[in-house]
């Protein structure tokens, strides 16, 4: 799930500026889960925005709104509204509004600020559990990522930096990645002996650049 929070509506509505005739897109999958891009979130805005003296031309729940064929569907089924406006407010991720903004000509507005890759426990409560990194080494870890849980990022561990009660000595109050990884092999009766297994760090000093995986799986 991709967690996002609404950014202030100051900020909203200095990116409009200059721009009176709206067109709003929402998302039906991860904005709707974190209640910052569904149909009511969707609805709230359109009624804040023209209390600010913006017309709101129409709106779609993009199905989801990263599914850029699925946008474009829309937008065409939506094309009167689409033309009258000035501009699209996007109630969706960072990859939401770059999706949109590649459906259509018109300049494009995201109303929420892209956090991370997260589990939802419930409103409001989400957890970073994945860092997105390409090279997943959860079997030897028993399912909990040392790159996202463990705060130096180790692919070897403990460091020998936690404390008596189990926490991180680069921040109290979170607790020792590797100490979570060590217990739950052994709760879960798989065994810590593949820790001894060297890994090498990963290589972060350059980024890959744009990552495309086409549907018989290959990376491109």
């Amino acid at each position: 799930m991709v967690i996002s929070q609404p950014k202030p509506l100051e900020e909203i509505l200095e990116s409009l500026e200059g721009q009176d005739k709206v067109f709003i897109v929402g998302c039906s999958e991860c904005a709707t889960v974190c209640q910052v891009g569904g149909e009511e979130q969707v609805k709230e805005m359109a009624e804040t925005l023209k209390q600010h003296g913006k017309t709101v031309t129409g709106s779609v729940l993009g199905d989801p709104g990263c599914h850029l064929l699925g946008l474009k569907r829309q937008f065409r089924e939506h094309r009167a509204e689409l033309e009258e406006a000035d501009a699209l407010v996007i109630m969706s991720c960072g990859n939401g509004a770059q999706t949109a903004a590649d459906a259509t000509k018109k300049p494009v507005h995201v109303t929420t600020n892209t956090l991370f890759v997260g589990r939802v426990e419930r409103f409001g409560h989400y957890w970073e559990m994945c860092s997105l990194c390409g090279d997943c080494t959860l079997e030897r870890t028993g399912y909990v990522c040392p790159v996202t849980r463990c705060s130096k990022g180790l692919q070897n561990g403990p460091c020998g930096g936690t404390t008596a009660d189990g926490k991180c000595e680069v921040d109290p109050e979170t607790d020792c990645g590797w100490l979570l990884i060590y217990n739950k092999l052994k709760e879960s009766g798989a065994g810590v002996e593949g820790l001894r297994e060297y890994l090498p760090p990963k290589d972060e000093r350059v980024h890959p650049g744009q990552r495309t995986l086409s549907r018989e799986g290959g990376e491109e």
